[in-house]
């Protein structure tokens, strides 16, 4: 960002000096609020009313300009109308402010990116940080700062919050005391004309109060960056996020919003999985696993048993262990061992394991203690429906023992309990406490599916970079040639060539000029060939007409290119037709795609799926951003649908899937070492069975003037 020291981030959540610019003495406005929750809370540090009104608020005296200030001012919170902020902001970087929270909105969110713009310029070269605007303010337990216009008490706890959103913040807030769920910080990053995400996560990945991060995020403007705190921050705790922006018209919502791109949903997703972050679909999941992971203690291993009253919502919660990864112990003679003693005749030792209807809480809390003593059982899901012959009132007292037993030997159990009334009241007391029970099955089985998928991630976490040796100078000359041409895209021989130089198995081919050449280049190739129209001005070759398969005599050869030329100008009188690519036919083997391209938020991301002319149709595809290794090329493949053609479908051989992880290691190279190119696409890749490599048949390169040049 800076010509000048860049402030340590801790002066934004551990400020020794607060000035409220805009507090007000009446308690309808926002200013007096953000003034009154920072005395209200607790914090030890100096706080100065700031108001061109002057006099005194609650005692304190208002000071008419921040520079009037006689001591540091750590931080500063401007809750005033938006055209007085850039002068404030100007008083604030004369006074040597370090950190400002902008809460007024008014700003990109609604278009007015210029005053936004050069808000930041002002603070930027005074060395200020500006949070927002168009934020709520932040808390912050560790100096028990609420600089927020929240009406809620805010409960300290071990969970960070992070969110675009100012109004969905503040009922946040709400939510997280009425799910008793504490808080080490929560801010709103608002328009983030400085301060992002990542920013913030600098700081919270060594605040040891903080277990867990929970993200509400729209748009990503410094992806790259955003990434690497990820990632440094995900191998330490863990970081559930909400994104919005999954469908096109939310996106449209999120970067009206914001002022800011939400980018393509499919690779915003994997990107996050890549990194370790556990996406929720909604914001009762992301406050259920977050409250859930920062009480649960790490997995010895993954066996998980389930207690039930009742088969149908045995079947249930199996059903949701599949769908969250959640593994079942299936050792049934272990099984039978643990239960037996604790499990009526009538009942059914199998997991889940039955104790019948006929349970009473003693029968439970037997049963569930069974399984926090035995070593072979790590984690538990009990489940409850309401009968006749369990007193409800007795409910609550056999969740908290046998939650306890469990919290004694360090593992993790979850509650899902359905009934009426006295049921419900059950959950709303228990959900007071740390216990994760709740009333639907679906929800206790997530948390323990967030909770595996996490350290999963951590078990098999590797960022390392594995590179191919790629012929740098021959791409550049490649695309230098091109550019002098004024193209912004390489040629079908020029993208052959590209191939060439990073050592990519690509069909034999040549250009003929006229027919004669044709069939010379045909003979010498040998029959079956391919013929494709080479011009600047027919990207899309099959649409022209410009595509002739399996030609295998001389005749046809002389038919194709007369067909071939006549179709294109049909297509296009103007094209430049160089002439006519002949190429090796390639015989048939299983189809993929591999490519590349510059995200505006993410930088170089990668992708994998299934090729051939239904890529589109069946979007069979998986991303992944740099750096790339073996390990995630492979994950890369494993994740898509068609995954198991690749590894001999119905009698088929397997295929040699390590020269496609090959493959997938050069394009990422190519990508990461020539800055010009800025979208790779082999489609198809014919990949044969094992050992006997793959053939790139077609690439389409696209590529643009280095940064420095525009």
């Amino acid at each position: 960002m800076k010509d000048t020291i860049e402030h340590d981030i801790k002066y934004l959540f551990e400020p020794e000096s607060i000035a409220v610019i805009g507090a007000s003495q009446d308690k309808k406005k926002i200013g007096y609020t953000v003034f009154n929750n920072i005395l209200s809370g607790g914090y030890k540090g100096k706080v100065y009313p700031v108001s061109p009104r002057g006099g005194e608020i609650d005692g304190y005296e208002v000071y008419t300009d921040v520079t009037q200030i006689k001591g540091e001012v750590d931080c500063a919170s401007i809750v005033i109308p938006a055209g007085g902020v850039k002068g404030a902001v100007a008083q604030c970087a004369e006074k040597g402010v370090k950190f400002i929270q902008i809460i007024t909105s008014g700003f990109s969110e609604i278009g007015n990116d210029k005053e936004e713009k050069e808000i930041a310029s002002i603070a930027r070269e005074a060395g200020c940080r500006i949070v927002g605007p168009n934020m709520f303010g932040l808390y912050s337990s560790s100096v028990s700062l609420n600089s927020t216009f929240s009406a809620t008490h805010i409960r300290p706890g071990n969970v960070a919050i992070l969110t675009q959103s100012g109004a969905l913040g503040i009922a946040m807030i709400g939510k997280t005391a009425i799910a008793n769920i504490g808080l080490s910080t929560i801010i709103s990053i608002g328009n983030k004309c400085d301060v992002d995400e990542a920013d913030l996560l600098e700081y919270l990945v060594d605040h040891d109060e903080t277990k867990v991060i929970l993200i509400y995020m729209e748009g990503v403007k410094k992806g790259e960056r955003l990434i690497e705190l990820l990632r440094m921050v995900t191998a330490r705790k863990p970081v559930v996020a909400i994104k919005s922006g999954r469908s096109a018209r939310g996106a449209q919502a999120a970067a009206s919003h914001t002022g800011s791109l939400a980018g393509s949903d499919e690779i915003i997703d994997a990107i996050l999985k890549q990194c370790g972050v556990i996406r929720a679909e909604s914001l009762e999941e992301a406050f259920n696993w977050s409250k859930f992971l920062a009480a649960a203690p790490p997995p010895k291993n993954k066996n998980t048993v389930i207690i039930t009253n009742g088969g149908g919502i045995g079947v249930l919660a199996t059903d949701a262990c599949e769908k969250y990864g959640v593994d079942l112990l299936d050792d049934q003679p272990l099984l039978k061992e643990i239960y037996e003693p604790v499990t009526p005749s009538f009942g059914s030792t199998k997991n889940p394991v039955d104790i019948t209807g006929g349970a009473n809480a003693e029968d439970y809390n037997h049963a569930l203690f069974a399984s926090a003593d035995n070593n072979n059982i790590d984690s538990t899901i009990a489940l409850y429906c309401e009968t006749a012959t369990f007193d409800s009132n007795d409910l609550a007292q056999m969740i908290q023992d046998s939650y306890e037993r469990h919290k004694k030997y360090k593992k993790p159990i979850t509650y899902a309990i359905v009934g009426g009334e006295q049921v419900e009241n059950a959950i709303a007391a228990l959900g007071k406490t740390d216990i994760p029970v709740y009333n639907e099955v679906q929800q206790a089985v997530s948390c323990l599916g967030a909770y595996y998928n996490y350290y999963s991630y951590i078990s098999r976490m590797n960022h390392a970079s594995d590179e191919s040796g790629i012929n740098v100078d021959a791409i550049n000359k490649i695309i230098d040639g091109a550019l002098s041409q004024g193209r912004t895209f390489l040629l079908a021989n020029e993208g052959a060539a590209v191939m060439e130089a990073a050592d990519v198995t690509i069909p034999g081919s040549k250009i003929a000029r006229d027919i004669p050449q044709a069939v010379q280049y045909a003979n010498e190739i040998g029959f079956p060939v391919v013929m494709k129209v080479v011009s600047k001005d027919i990207l899309h070759k099959s649409d022209a007409g410009g595509v002739l398969l399996n030609l295998e005599s001389d005749q046809e050869v002389v038919n194709g290119y007369e067909a071939i030329m006549h179709k294109c100008r049909e297509y296009n009188r103007n094209a430049d037709i160089e002439g006519i690519e002949i190429c090796e036919m390639v015989k048939k083997g299983t189809e993929l795609i591999v490519g590349a391209r510059r995200d505006p938020a993410f930088g170089p991301v990668i992708m994998v799926g299934l090729g051939g002319i239904y890529v589109e149709v069946m979007k069979d595809v998986s991303f992944r951003c740099l750096p790339m290794n073996r390990n995630m090329a492979l994950s890369m493949l494993e994740e898509i649908r068609s995954y198991p053609l690749l590894l001999g479908a119905r009698g088929e051989e397997k295929k040699d899937i390590d020269s496609v992880v090959d493959t997938i290691i050069k394009i990422s190279t190519i990508i990461r070492k020539c800055d010009r190119i800025t979208d790779i696409e082999i489609n198809p890749i014919v990949v044969y069975e094992q050992n006997k490599g793959l053939k790139a048949v077609d690439a389409r390169i696209l590529i643009s003037k280095a940064k420095e040049d525009k």
